[in-house]
């Protein structure tokens, strides 16, 4: 431990592995910001915290299980030439899961429902938190594989989820209060999720793709949105002056 300290390779290592842990988070903290969203305003730090709190355990707790991870990427079964692991499977269940989970919330969201004026109970703690674990060993795994494929000392991988999970937990409130406060801008998230969806989809079918592609399709269409709301504030201070001065 000590000779990793004095070790500039380590701390190369830890730097990068760090960001890309935060890169890979972001979907993450997309989807605890959507999915605590439906909880009352006071619950949301507790669930995103929990929620927070539960990946890093989870993520600590499989990098000491390294030689099962690997175990999880071996052929399981093979059907016509296609080898099926453990990981495909959990890669494909968490996709579908997204696209369901993602389409749901776009019905709901298109369709300008309301829980309680639909007579249906706001989602429950527990509800929400078991989401956000299904999710987690999803994101967790993906991020596990990544890291140990990455480095080869344990210490700094910990550490570098540690730093990610802290860095997307003071993230969390206010990514999650942007997207409550703009309906736009949650719609830019859920389609988010969904490409995501297809993206694990494709990774557990062992068709690798990018995930810069993503990141960039959904940065370039954020940006647009930003403009859409600068002008849209600029075009309400304007109608706000205009009819001051009228009064006058």
């Amino acid at each position: 431990m000590v000779e990793l300290l004095s070790d500039p390779q380590a701390w190369a290592s830890l730097l990068t592995l760090t960001l890309l842990e935060i890169v890979l988070g972001i979907d993450n903290v997309i989807f605890l910001s959507i999915v605590s969203g439906r909880l009352p305003v006071e619950r949301q730090p507790r669930a995103r915290a929990v929620g927070l709190g539960l990946a890093a355990i989870m993520r600590i707790l499989l990098l000491f299980s390294i030689t099962w991870i690997i175990g999880l990427t071996q052929p399981l079964f093979t059907v016509a030439d296609f080898s099926v692991s453990w990981r495909d499977i959990v890669l494909i269940a968490g996709g579908l899961f997204l696209l369901i989970k993602g389409t749901m919330e776009i019905h709901h969201m298109a369709e300008g429902m309301d829980d309680e004026a639909h007579g249906q109970a706001p989602a429950s703690f527990a509800a929400v938190i078991g989401q956000i674990v299904m999710l987690d060993i999803v994101f967790s795994l993906d991020s596990v594989i990544t890291a140990v494929g990455m480095s080869q000392h344990l210490p700094v991988m910990i550490a570098a989820v540690l730093i990610s999970v802290g860095v997307m937990l003071a993230a969390a409130k206010p990514i999650g209060d942007f997207i409550n406060r703009h309906p736009t801008v949650k719609m830019l998230a859920l389609s988010f999720l969904l490409l995501v969806g297809v993206a694990l989809i494709a990774d557990g079918l062992h068709f690798h793709i990018p995930r810069g592609y993503l990141y960039f399709a959904i940065a370039f269409s954020l940006g647009v949105e930003v403009l859409n709301l600068i002008s849209s504030n600029a075009r309400a201070k304007r109608r706000a002056a205009a009819a001051a001065r009228s009064q006058h």
